[in-house]
């Protein structure tokens, strides 16, 4: 959920920077905006159906397509990627072994250090600069010798800046030397093995690194997909941002190659490009000319030496001063502050007049206008708008009650697809009935007018309800955290999931984006049902003006092994599975105030599906169990103490705690729930001695798709977290220990 600006990338690399301050929050970014953002990553499109194939998402359908993937650094023919190759994108990667690389040598500090650095162009040269100057900073502040580090810069040119003027390559490489790094020219690398890097001169070098910053290469699935390519594997596009040879894909920056204006791989385009692109798509979707863009021949190049300066390039003019890296500085921070400082919007989305909306200008928009609004305020009707997904002759007001429903003919083309991704198992219709075996006799496979389940003898039916509005704007990994969500009840009982049926509101729209809503919405629940090994059986389909989901879910259980609130004895451990936190972390992304990384964090917490803990908690002879949710972790322990008439004693340290959660909280900003949740808090005996601790606001956090709570025999506790952990649930703890409970005094301590 965040992106790396390529501007303070080296920055971050000297330690001037720090992750926040050099990456762009998509998640905030996206909310402020009313877009959606699925985070994954891109390996095909299909340009005749207009779909896009990803690592874990369903195929996603589009109506015009814009390509800003950027580019990765080019391997030589017969070369591959080795564990000691850093290639210097994508930008995460390599960021991430860069911190492993210097947290190894700030362990070590005494060990000699080899580096080399493959690319003589500004990249390579800025990082050879900034590369060195973090190393000497730690072996400075270890009293080791600077002459522990050995950096290397291997160039295949004759000189480096090859695209600058010669003064400044003289400049740079007389810069380099002077601080004993080793450039050598004129050297193509032909092998790189393990901490060996061999070039076609014979020159052999070993080392512990190497960073890799040559010249940029495009992935192969655009060409694959058809799209008119260059010769390295980059978009063609004409003067308006559009492919050659596909109009309804644009592409931008270092992955498109403007036939009319060839220019080098340089992050100024790509931001220059941004309004035009801007403008060009509002155009193309209500069927306007596009206005051409012609970028700049000449534009500035700012190079950080690391030492309070930095090197300006323009065309074969340079100059390096203290001034020019205070200018680079205060530019790349500008922009940043643009992107990430975000004002509170009470209307989010898209508002008529300037490309936003607002549901209050919305719904003044359907009276006065009598027709759908375009991006950009332009009514789609009077533009004959059909191409991109609109819809002609459109004057709607939307019904309420029954003719609210989806339409059947798109629910049967999402029935149809979501069943040809996830075939059921084969039933017999009708099934022969088996006493052993719930099956189920009526269901997707043959509709009817409700599903129809044979319950098998013996077993005890556990049914639950749960939904709610969407948290996340991604239908399919939203379905995901509903289904989870939703299933934690039955394996809280000691249940295992059977079958659910769905209710679904889509947002109003075009028959084909509906249609695309609700096919993501389903996958994403079907995936995690599939998972589960229950199916989806039936349900309703409303549409509405914002996204919700839910299922109803029935489970099997013996009667003997049912978990209940009521099941804690004295003398037993309490052990959560999952941290605390989504409720303020997803109040602070609406106010765009969380960092990208908490929210992927969260998401990933709240994708784990419970069914694992369930099945251990039960092998370790669990007695009671819960999940926690919308009445956060007091208000559920405290349906447990009084189902239970135990008392518990609570270690608020040992509470696991999501990343960015005490932050927000400290911020002031909690869930809209937590105001009723603190009524539980009445029943903390020592309330009045911790109420100042921080973190006993967050006992009382809502959690969507939240861990289980369980109590098993103290005997049981250390092998049962160890089997947790085992399991995936890395921040599981034993949060508590149960008490017989005292006449007059609160149920819950806080220790």
């Amino acid at each position: 959920s965040e992106s790396a600006y390529s501007g303070m990338l080296p920055g971050r690399v000297a330690g001037f920077y720090t992750d926040e301050e050099c990456h762009i929050n998509l998640c905030a970014l996206a909310e402020f905006a009313g877009a959606q953002l699925y985070v994954d990553c891109v390996t095909g499109l299909d340009l005749a159906n207009r779909k896009i194939f990803c690592d874990r998402h369903p195929p996603v359908a589009f109506d015009v397509l814009s390509i800003d993937i950027g580019s990765t650094p080019a391997l030589p023919d017969g070369l591959q990627l080795s564990s000691s190759i850093l290639p210097a994108k994508p930008t995460r990667a390599f960021l991430d072994q860069w911190d492993d690389l210097i947290d190894h040598i700030s362990k070590q500090p005494e060990l000699p250090i080899r580096l080399v650095i493959v690319g003589g162009g500004a990249g390579g040269v800025e990082l050879a600069f900034t590369m060195q100057h973090r190393i000497q900073q730690i072996l400075q502040a270890a009293n080791q010798p600077l002459t522990n580090l050995e950096l290397h810069l291997i160039h295949r040119g004759s000189q480096l800046l090859p695209r600058s003027g010669q003064w400044i390559s003289t400049y740079a490489r007389s810069l380099l030397t002077q601080r004993n790094i080793r450039i050598h020219l004129n050297e193509a690398v032909e092998t790189v093995e393990t901490h060996t890097i061999r070039c076609k001169s014979g020159l052999e070098l070993t080392c512990d690194a190497i960073v890799w910053v040559t010249q940029a290469s495009a992935p192969d699935w655009l060409s694959k997909a058809g799209l008119a390519v260059d010769d390295r594997g980059f978009v063609q596009v004409s003067d308006t941002l559009q492919s050659t040879s596909h109009p309804f894909v644009f592409a931008v920056g270092d992955v498109a190659d403007m036939i009319n204006h060839p220019r080098p791989k340089a992050g100024v385009f790509a931001v220059r490009q941004g309004k035009p692109l801007c403008q060009n798509l509002r155009r193309f979707l209500q069927n306007q000319s596009l206005k051409p863009f012609h970028p700049q021949k000449r534009y500035l190049s700012l190079i950080n030496t690391a030492d309070g300066q930095a090197l300006a390039m323009r065309g074969s003019l340079g100059w390096r001063s203290p001034l020019c890296w205070k200018w680079k500085d205060h530019l790349d921070r500008r922009f940043m502050e643009r992107l990430n400082n975000l004002p509170e919007m009470k209307n989010r989305g898209w508002k008529i007049g300037d490309g936003r909306w607002g549901m209050g200008d919305r719904q003044k928009a359907s009276s006065k206008e009598g027709g759908r609004q375009g991006i950009g305020g332009g009514n789609l009707e009077a533009q004959g708008f059909e191409q991109a997904g609109g819809v002609k002759n459109i004057s709607v007001m939307h019904c309420a009650g029954c003719g609210s429903k989806v339409g059947s003919t798109i629910l049967d083309l999402v029935l149809q697809r979501i069943q040809s991704d996830f075939p059921p198992s084969p039933i017999p219709h009708p099934p022969t009935p088996n006493p052993h075996s719930p099956t189920i006799q009526i269901g997707l496979n043959h509709p009817d007018d409700a599903a129809v389940i044979q319950v098998p003898a013996n077993k005890v039916l556990v049914q639950t309800i749960d939904a709610f509005t969407a948290l996340i704007h991604d239908p399919f990994v939203f379905g995901q955290i509903s289904a989870n969500h939703a299933l934690s009840d039955v394996y809280a009982m000691g249940a295992m999931p059977h079958s659910a049926l769905a209710i679904a509101t889509i947002p109003y729209g075009a028959e084909s984006k509906v249609e695309e809503s609700l096919y993501q919405l389903l996958s994403g629940a079907m995936k995690v049902l599939h998972e589960a090994g229950a199916v989806l059986i039936g349900g309703h389909t409303t549409v509405g003006t914002e996204l919700a989901f839910g299922l109803s879910c029935n489970g099997f259980a013996e009667p003997d092994q049912l978990l209940r609130k009521g099941g804690m004895q004295p003398g037993q451990a309490l052990i959560l599975t999952k941290p605390l936190g989504t409720g303020t972390l997803f109040a602070a992304k609406m106010r765009y105030q969380v960092l990208g990384r908490w929210i992927d964090q969260s998401v990933e917490s709240m994708l784990r599906s419970n069914q694992q803990a369930a099945h251990c908690f039960l092998h370790h002879k669990a007695t009671a169990c819960t999940d926690i949710t919308g009445f956060g972790l007091v208000g559920h322990l405290l349906e447990m103490v009084r189902a239970s008439k135990v008392a518990v004693t609570l270690d608020l340290d040992a509470v696991p705690v999501l990343d960015g959660a005490l932050a927000m909280l400290d911020r002031g900003i909690f869930s809209s729930l937590r105001s009723q949740n603190l009524q539980a808090s009445q029943w903390i005996d020592n309330l009045s001695t911790v109420n100042h601790l921080p973190k006993l606001q967050l006992l009382f956090d809502p959690q969507t798709a939240g861990g289980l709570l369980a109590a098993v025999p103290i005997e049981q506790e250390t092998a049962c977290l160890a089997a947790l952990k085992a399991l995936g649930y890395a921040q599981c703890a034993t949060i508590a220990h149960t008490e017989p409970l005292i006449a007059g005094k609160q149920p819950i301590t806080i220790a």
